[in-house]
């Protein structure tokens, strides 16, 4: 679990929504409980017909509010009192209906009057059948909460408590806390440019074939999500994947190295920081095939000439922005992105192993910078985007003195 974060106060609502996943709610208690955290927790009327108010008491040693007219309250603005010494609202789980409320703006109960009535970040934890998640309704109202800057955590892929499989588990208590206490982090890179490239690029053969490099986008794309949550403007570039941006970027789609490095020029100069995470095709055809190349029985020859070397070209520019590379290694990793990062005079490297990392939601990472090598054990690549992150930040800093 991440360090709890410098937060304004110590106290977080955790809103709790009628649902099969309610039970969990008395583990993420648990949790922020034992991370030193002050936790008011609101039910539901639906809430509690799955779990009893008595268990979250318990837990947090607090009357669990449930009643927008609780005569206890000063005033009876339980909705705006409770909510304004809290440095988050987390609602785990979020059902498909209190998430309609909450995208049309209904208040006709505490939770949603009070998540009306906030002045804090508010995160919410979708949980529902899977297709309830899939429909139009509910995913124009997670749309419209995005726009509105509410946060969505999850859900996951799994089986569910009817016995279907697909989206719409609420994530995992721990890392529930863990993205929420992520996301409240210090923002250390505050209004920073940050560009990124991420994915594969795709060079054609013919109108139907072509070669790529074996890359899922997803580090990249956690690299993106993890440079949002410290405050940065993020570009994104991206080659082909098949993975959602994260909200809030400006997303530019490319398909050939080409583009990404057109792309890249047109906004390099005004990047304070560059991530070239994208596995970009070293060589591109000059002899490609605008139709389909026919079966034959005869070999057929294919000439190649070497793409642009995007890193190669932002780090030489007059003025640079802070350059981070990546090396994807099948041998000899230390010996090559030490190799790579002289080369381009950068300064810091993000080296891995392929076999290990390709199309997996883990990595094993060494960062190399001036100060020698430094391992991040194998982890979630989210984590990683944001160890990377924090160390970019530290060296941006020592950089620009």
């Amino acid at each position: 679990m991440p360090k709890l974060p410098l937060l304004s106060t110590k106290h977080i609502i955790l809103g709790i929504t009628g649902g099969i996943a309610a039970y969990k709610a008395a583990e993420v208690t648990r949790i922020l409980v034992k991370k030193d955290l002050d936790v008011q927790v609101i039910m539901t009327a639906s809430a509690c017909k799955f779990i009893g108010p008595t268990t979250l008491q318990a837990l947090t040693g607090k009357t669990v509010l449930t009643d927008l007219w609780d005569s206890r309250i000063n005033n009876n603005m339980t909705h705006i009192n409770s909510s304004r010494d809290a440095s988050a609202i987390l609602v785990a789980p979020a059902s498909a209906n209190f998430i309609a409320k909450l995208a049309n703006g209904f208040a006709d109960d505490l939770l949603s009057a009070l998540c009306l009535a906030r002045n804090c970040p508010l995160f919410i934890a979708p949980a529902m059948n899977c297709q309830m998640w899939e429909n139009s309704a509910t995913q124009r109202n997670l749309s419209t909460l995005q726009r509105d800057g509410v946060i969505i955590l999850g859900p996951d892929n799994g089986s569910q408590a009817c016995g279907e499989i697909g989206m719409g588990r609420m994530t995992e208590a721990q890392n529930l806390v863990k993205e929420m206490l992520a996301y409240l982090q210090p923002k250390l890179l505050q209004n920073k440019h940050i560009l990124i490239t991420a994915g594969p690029t795709y060079e054609a053969i013919d109108a139907v074939r072509g070669i790529t490099n074996l890359s899922s986008g997803k580090m990249g794309y956690a690299v993106a999500n993890a440079a949002l949550e410290a405050g940065a403007k993020v570009t994104l570039v991206s080659g082909p994947t098949s993975i959602k941006p994260p909200y809030k970027v400006s997303l530019i789609n490319v398909v050939s190295a080409q583009e990404m490095f057109t792309a890249v020029k047109n906004h390099a100069s005004s990047a304070d920081i560059f991530i070239s995470v994208a596995a970009v095709a070293d060589f591109f055809l000059t002899n490609n095939s605008k139709q389909k190349i026919k079966r034959t029985n005869s070999n057929i020859s294919l000439t190649f000439s070497p793409n642009p070397d995007i890193l190669g070209f932002v780090a030489k520019l007059t003025k640079p922005p802070f350059c981070v590379g990546f090396a994807a290694e099948t041998e000899n990793l230390e010996e090559n992105a030490e190799t790579k990062r002289n080369k381009k005079k950068i300064p810091l490297l993000v080296a891995n192993l392929v076999p290990n990392t390709i199309n997996s939601d883990e990595c094993e990472l060494v960062l190399f910078d001036d100060e020698g090598k430094h391992l991040l054990p194998k982890a979630l690549k989210v984590e990683q985007a944001r160890h990377i992150i924090k160390h970019v930040s530290l060296l941006y800093k020592k950089w620009k003195k």
